[in-house]
């Protein structure tokens, strides 16, 4: 393991992911993998009548830098909107590729700096915030149908 990659600071992370359980009656669920090293993640949402994030379940089976991801996710989702997940999700993406100086407004991403020249890492740290921005579209799309 690299020392910049794996620092304690991701593996405290790693074991204390939130909303380990998954929802028994979520309006979406989104499950993402990520192909190069296997790392999956499936997220279960409920969003409120005021169109915010009102509860969040998630199954994490991913490596260190991917169950950080899900930490940092689970930790701050809740009573956010489906454009402020998307933002987040958008904003991480573009910090891992370079394309940004900073991870946005989503505490904690900063920890991901390390990563950046590690593309073959991207995914893993992509899989939560991909997963939890997707389910609460959907969630959100089918509740105006």
């Amino acid at each position: 393991m690299s020392a910049a990659l794996y620092n304690s600071a991701i593996l405290r992370l790693a074991t204390s992911i939130p909303h380990q359980a998954r929802l028994e009656a979520p309006q979406a669920t989104v499950e993402k993998r990520s192909p190069v090293c296997g790392s999956r993640v499936t997220v279960d949402v409920r969003m409120g009548a005021d169109g915010r994030l009102e509860a969040l379940g998630q199954e994490v089976r991913a490596c260190a830098l991917g169950q950080a991801s899900a930490a940092l996710m689970g930790s701050h989702a809740i009573g956010c909107t489906p454009d402020e997940l998307a933002a987040a999700r958008d904003a991480l993406t573009a910090f891992l590729a370079g394309e940004r100086d900073d991870p946005g407004d989503w505490p904690g991403l900063e920890i991901f700096g390390p990563a950046r020249p590690h593309s073959a890492r991207h995914a893993s740290i992509r899989l939560a915030f991909e997963a939890v921005a997707e389910a609460a579209a959907q969630a959100t799309e089918r509740a105006a149908a």
